[in-house]
């Protein structure tokens, strides 16, 4: 029994999370390169490998013939003399298995199938590392940073290093070498290297994979996370939902003292976190959207993505953010093209007011049905008073 084979196996098995089928296979290939490299040809050679024992047999199949003279290529021929040393049943014109020894291979024979072995292990190490990482895709991971590439920051995720490229950097994080951060993986390419793996710390994704690990209720199904919108760096909202009346989405993903976000947040480097209730009622949902700012009225039209708000004039800087921010990350979430007035201004903006809206024939009959009641009033009253 080959001990120390099958030790050294079950060691590479465990290590490199390399089936031990595929590195008795690699032997066996470098046992026929080996053969191939020392006789020339390895068309008739066979090798066997007992996986329990770990004890190998390397053989040519040779066609028995008569007598030397009709020996044409002594790899592939043997004389029915020597076939009788090896099985005494044998007879010319049948095929008898020849044991061949390793210890007669040379040097480079023997270097060659050793490159064979440690060619496959690579490989198959590569391609471990790659489908480990390939089913990590559109997830989040933690990295330790290992150092700077230009402008661009190589990321040790375990087995594997991964590049954070300058466009997928928060303009306002700055890094230190052995610092731990957590990152989107964002693609993982197959190279003949190794997996080229990608990842990004600017990824709208981020913020909600953090959330579904963070918040209980969200990995559960109990909350969803319907629409997300991000600055990276500066502000990011997100519209919840809970499919049980009796949670509240908000209060779930804020946590108690907001223990739940601030985690989040801590880990965003201070990134600021809006976190509103979904609505189907794309109404109640811009208004949600815009908060923290108080709205007066939200007019929007579901066919062309459009929404006309009015706030309080005091509210209008507020309702529209730093440099618009607030007003676009609430369009992005909502995917309503938003404008925002205050009272002040809608009084004279079409499409601000709520006689905008109004049917005008609806109206006009309305108007119609009213006087005839008016006169009908009138009337009656009258002929009380001729009757009195």
């Amino acid at each position: 029994m080959n001990k120390e084979l099958i030790e050294a196996l079950d060691a590479l098995e465990k290590e490199k999370e390399i089936s031990k089928e595929t590195l008795f296979e690699a032997i066996e290939n470098s046992l026929l390169t080996a053969c191939k490299n020392h006789f020339g040809k390895a068309d008739n050679v066979k090798v066997e490998i007992d996986r329990e024992t770990g004890d190998f047999l390397c053989y040519a199949e040779k066609m028995v013939v008569a007598t030397e003279d009709e020996i044409e290529d002594p790899m592939l021929q043997i004389t029915i003399d020597e076939a009788t040393k090896i099985t005494k049943n044998a007879a010319v014109g049948e095929s008898v298995n020849v044991e061949i020894k390793s210890k007669e291979f040379g040097r480079i024979a023997t270097q060659n199938a050793k490159n064979v072995i440690l060619q496959k292990i690579r490989e198959e190490e590569r391609d471990v590392i790659y489908n480990q990482y390939y089913d990590k895709e559109k997830d989040v991971a933690t990295g330790i940073v290992q150092r700077y590439i230009g402008k661009n920051i190589s990321i040790n995720l375990g087995k594997a290093d991964a590049l954070l490229n300058e466009s997928e950097q928060v303009k306002s994080e700055h890094f230190r070498p052995t610092e731990r951060i957590k990152v989107y993986i964002v693609e993982v390419k197959k190279t003949n290297k190794g997996p080229r793996i990608l990842v990004s710390r600017t990824h709208p994704e981020l913020v909600k994979k953090l959330f579904e690990s963070e918040v209980t209720e969200i990995k559960d199904g109990t909350v969803e996370i319907k629409s997300i919108a991000r600055e990276a760096g500066s502000r990011s909202k997100i519209a919840v939902w809970s499919n049980n009346p009796n949670v509240d989405p908000v209060g779930a993903c804020v946590g108690i003292n907001g223990a739940r976000v601030n985690s989040i947040v801590d880990e965003l480097k201070g990134e600021k976190i809006d976190i509103v209730c979904w609505d189907e009622n794309p109404g109640i949902l811009i208004q949600n959207a815009l908060s923290p700012a108080k709205i007066v009225a939200v007019f929007a039209d579901p066919d062309e993505k459009t929404a006309k708000v009015v706030v309080p004039d005091y509210q209008l800087s507020l309702a529209i953010g730093k440099e618009g921010q607030n007003a676009r990350l609430a369009a992005r979430l909502t995917g309503y093209k938003i404008d925002i007035k205050s009272e002040t201004q809608a009084k004279d903006a079409p499409g601000f007011r709520y006689e905008d809206y109004l049917d005008d024939d609806y109206d006009d009959e309305e108007y119609e049905d009213y006087e005839e009641y008016e006169e009908n009033e009138e009337f009656e009253e009258s002929v009380e008073g001729e009757d009195e």
